[in-house]
Protein backbone atom coordinates (compact mmCIF):
# COMPACT_ATOMS: atom_id res chain seq x y z
CA UNK A 1 0.00 0.00 0.00
CA UNK A 2 1.22 3.27 -0.66
CA UNK A 3 0.30 6.79 -1.00
CA UNK A 4 -1.31 8.59 2.29
CA UNK A 5 -1.76 6.98 5.23
CA UNK A 6 -5.56 6.44 5.87
CA UNK A 7 -7.52 5.64 8.83
CA UNK A 8 -10.48 2.65 7.01
CA UNK A 9 -14.00 2.72 9.02
CA UNK A 10 -13.12 -0.88 10.26
CA UNK A 11 -9.78 0.70 11.70
CA UNK A 12 -11.73 3.61 13.39
CA UNK A 13 -13.84 0.32 14.73
CA UNK A 14 -11.21 -1.65 15.95
CA UNK A 15 -9.78 1.29 17.96
CA UNK A 16 -12.96 2.02 19.82
CA UNK A 17 -13.30 -1.40 20.98
CA UNK A 18 -9.54 -1.31 21.76
CA UNK A 19 -9.38 1.85 23.57
CA UNK A 20 -12.88 0.98 25.20
CA UNK A 21 -10.92 -2.09 27.05
CA UNK A 22 -7.94 0.67 27.84
CA UNK A 23 -9.79 3.16 29.30
CA UNK A 24 -9.44 3.50 33.09
CA UNK A 25 -8.37 6.55 35.50
CA UNK A 26 -4.36 6.05 36.43
CA UNK A 27 -5.21 5.65 39.81
CA UNK A 28 -7.33 3.00 38.81
CA UNK A 29 -4.42 1.45 37.21
CA UNK A 30 -2.17 2.19 40.13
CA UNK A 31 -4.63 -0.01 42.37
CA UNK A 32 -4.66 -2.91 39.51
CA UNK A 33 -1.13 -3.36 39.40
CA UNK A 34 0.25 -2.58 42.89
CA UNK A 35 -0.09 -6.26 44.43
CA UNK A 36 0.71 -8.17 40.89
CA UNK A 37 4.01 -9.87 39.37
CA UNK A 38 4.87 -8.70 36.47
CA UNK A 39 3.76 -11.72 34.85
CA UNK A 40 0.21 -11.43 36.54
CA UNK A 41 0.15 -7.92 35.03
CA UNK A 42 0.99 -8.45 31.51
CA UNK A 43 -1.45 -11.00 31.46
CA UNK A 44 -4.36 -9.14 32.98
CA UNK A 45 -3.19 -5.09 32.42
CA UNK A 46 -0.89 -5.29 29.66
CA UNK A 47 -3.07 -7.64 27.68
CA UNK A 48 -5.60 -4.88 27.14
CA UNK A 49 -4.16 -2.72 24.78
CA UNK A 50 -0.71 -4.68 23.54
CA UNK A 51 -2.20 -8.60 23.25
CA UNK A 52 -1.46 -11.34 25.56
CA UNK A 53 1.73 -12.23 24.17
CA UNK A 54 2.78 -8.53 22.79
CA UNK A 55 1.25 -8.70 19.28
CA UNK A 56 -1.02 -6.06 19.57
CA UNK A 57 -4.14 -5.85 17.31
CA UNK A 58 -4.66 -1.98 17.56
CA UNK A 59 -1.70 -0.08 15.78
CA UNK A 60 -2.47 2.62 18.20
CA UNK A 61 -0.57 0.41 20.91
CA UNK A 62 3.11 -1.04 19.71
CA UNK A 63 3.69 -3.96 19.62
CA UNK A 64 5.96 -5.94 22.47
CA UNK A 65 6.10 -9.23 21.43
CA UNK A 66 10.55 -10.08 21.16
CA UNK A 67 11.26 -6.04 21.89
CA UNK A 68 14.70 -5.74 23.46
CA UNK A 69 14.23 -6.00 27.13
CA UNK A 70 16.89 -3.03 28.14
CA UNK A 71 14.68 -1.15 26.02
CA UNK A 72 11.16 -2.17 27.52
CA UNK A 73 13.40 -1.37 31.26
CA UNK A 74 13.93 1.94 30.16
CA UNK A 75 10.65 2.81 28.74
CA UNK A 76 8.90 1.67 31.92
CA UNK A 77 11.28 3.73 34.27
CA UNK A 78 10.44 6.74 31.90
CA UNK A 79 6.64 5.86 32.17
CA UNK A 80 6.77 5.60 35.58
CA UNK A 81 8.54 8.68 36.64
CA UNK A 82 6.28 10.37 33.77
CA UNK A 83 9.09 11.16 32.11
CA UNK A 84 8.28 9.91 28.85
CA UNK A 85 5.28 12.66 28.18
CA UNK A 86 3.66 12.17 24.83
CA UNK A 87 -0.09 11.88 24.54
CA UNK A 88 -0.74 8.38 24.55
CA UNK A 89 1.60 7.15 27.04
CA UNK A 90 0.20 10.07 29.57
CA UNK A 91 -3.11 8.67 28.73
CA UNK A 92 -2.76 4.89 28.96
CA UNK A 93 0.68 4.79 30.89
CA UNK A 94 1.18 7.41 33.46
CA UNK A 95 -0.89 5.31 36.05
CA UNK A 96 2.03 3.10 36.41
CA UNK A 97 4.16 5.25 39.05
CA UNK A 98 3.80 2.62 41.60
CA UNK A 99 5.71 0.31 39.35
CA UNK A 100 9.00 -1.50 41.42
CA UNK A 101 12.05 -2.20 39.82
CA UNK A 102 11.22 -6.29 40.24
CA UNK A 103 7.87 -5.36 38.57
CA UNK A 104 9.84 -3.85 35.52
CA UNK A 105 12.33 -6.33 35.46
CA UNK A 106 9.77 -9.33 35.18
CA UNK A 107 7.40 -7.07 32.48
CA UNK A 108 10.65 -6.75 30.61
CA UNK A 109 11.44 -10.17 30.87
CA UNK A 110 8.03 -11.47 30.01
CA UNK A 111 7.73 -9.45 26.89
CA UNK A 112 11.25 -9.99 25.16
CA UNK A 113 10.74 -13.40 25.94
CA UNK A 114 7.88 -14.03 23.48
CA UNK A 115 7.79 -14.72 19.84
CA UNK A 116 9.08 -11.66 17.94
CA UNK A 117 5.99 -9.56 16.51
CA UNK A 118 4.99 -10.71 13.09
CA UNK A 119 5.56 -8.90 10.21
CA UNK A 120 3.22 -7.12 7.74
CA UNK A 121 2.44 -9.47 4.18
CA UNK A 122 2.41 -6.13 1.98
CA UNK A 123 5.46 -5.93 -0.67
CA UNK A 124 8.63 -3.82 0.83
CA UNK A 125 8.41 -0.16 0.37
CA UNK A 126 11.96 0.54 -2.11
CA UNK A 127 12.34 3.78 -1.06
CA UNK A 128 12.24 2.54 2.48
CA UNK A 129 14.62 0.23 1.85
CA UNK A 130 16.83 2.52 0.77
CA UNK A 131 16.41 4.48 3.92
CA UNK A 132 16.64 1.87 6.09
CA UNK A 133 19.80 0.54 4.67
CA UNK A 134 21.52 3.56 3.23
CA UNK A 135 19.76 6.53 4.46
CA UNK A 136 19.82 9.99 2.86
CA UNK A 137 23.36 11.42 3.32
CA UNK A 138 22.45 14.58 1.39
CA UNK A 139 19.56 14.95 3.62
CA UNK A 140 21.79 14.37 7.11
CA UNK A 141 19.55 11.37 7.56
CA UNK A 142 21.47 8.37 9.54
CA UNK A 143 20.31 4.77 7.68
CA UNK A 144 18.25 2.65 10.73
CA UNK A 145 20.27 -0.26 10.37
CA UNK A 146 23.18 1.60 12.31
CA UNK A 147 21.65 1.46 15.40
CA UNK A 148 18.20 -0.80 15.16
CA UNK A 149 20.52 -3.84 13.57
CA UNK A 150 20.79 -5.16 10.07
CA UNK A 151 17.23 -6.57 10.24
CA UNK A 152 15.49 -4.23 12.44
CA UNK A 153 16.11 -6.57 15.47
CA UNK A 154 17.25 -3.80 17.86
CA UNK A 155 20.06 -3.82 20.17
CA UNK A 156 20.10 -3.28 24.20
CA UNK A 157 18.60 0.44 24.51
CA UNK A 158 17.87 0.21 20.51
CA UNK A 159 14.49 -1.02 20.23
CA UNK A 160 13.25 -4.38 17.88
CA UNK A 161 11.56 -2.22 14.43
CA UNK A 162 11.01 -5.39 12.68
CA UNK A 163 7.36 -5.79 11.97
CA UNK A 164 6.10 -3.20 14.44
CA UNK A 165 3.01 -1.26 12.91
CA UNK A 166 3.80 1.40 10.39
CA UNK A 167 0.95 3.65 11.87
CA UNK A 168 2.48 3.82 15.40
CA UNK A 169 5.71 4.24 13.81
CA UNK A 170 5.06 7.33 11.58
CA UNK A 171 3.48 8.57 14.68
CA UNK A 172 6.67 7.73 17.03
CA UNK A 173 8.48 10.05 13.78
CA UNK A 174 6.82 12.88 14.44
CA UNK A 175 6.89 12.97 18.01
CA UNK A 176 10.68 12.90 17.88
CA UNK A 177 10.66 15.49 14.67
CA UNK A 178 8.02 17.67 16.81
CA UNK A 179 8.31 17.81 20.35
CA UNK A 180 10.70 16.68 23.15
CA UNK A 181 8.17 14.46 24.97
CA UNK A 182 10.58 11.49 24.39
CA UNK A 183 13.68 11.92 27.12
CA UNK A 184 15.46 9.76 25.64
CA UNK A 185 15.17 10.49 22.05
CA UNK A 186 17.95 13.29 21.54
CA UNK A 187 19.78 10.83 19.02
CA UNK A 188 16.18 10.42 17.06
CA UNK A 189 15.34 13.98 16.82
CA UNK A 190 19.07 14.59 14.80
CA UNK A 191 18.42 11.50 12.87
CA UNK A 192 14.65 12.30 11.69
CA UNK A 193 14.21 16.53 11.53
CA UNK A 194 14.45 16.50 7.97
CA UNK A 195 13.07 13.28 7.02
CA UNK A 196 9.66 14.38 4.81
CA UNK A 197 6.22 12.92 5.76
CA UNK A 198 6.40 10.63 2.76
CA UNK A 199 9.87 9.28 3.36
CA UNK A 200 8.98 9.10 7.23
CA UNK A 201 5.64 6.56 5.90
CA UNK A 202 8.07 4.91 3.11
CA UNK A 203 10.32 3.82 5.64
CA UNK A 204 7.67 3.11 8.41
CA UNK A 205 6.09 0.97 5.82
CA UNK A 206 9.09 -0.94 4.85
CA UNK A 207 9.80 -1.75 8.76
CA UNK A 208 6.87 -3.39 9.20
CA UNK A 209 7.72 -5.84 6.46
CA UNK A 210 10.77 -7.12 8.33
CA UNK A 211 11.02 -10.06 9.91
CA UNK A 212 8.38 -13.67 9.92
CA UNK A 213 5.74 -13.38 7.97
CA UNK A 214 1.72 -13.21 9.73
Amino acid sequence: MKGTFKRSPFFLALCVVVLTGCTGTNGEISKKTSSLSGTAMAEKVCSMCHGLTGESISPMFPKLAGQQKEYLKLQLTDFKGHARSDETGTQYMWGFTHLTEAQISELADYFSSQKPMKADAEAPDARGELIFRQGLPGAGVVQCNSCHGADGQGNGPFPRLAGQHAYYLIRQIKIFQQTDQRPRGALMKQVTHSLSDADAESVARYIATLGAKK
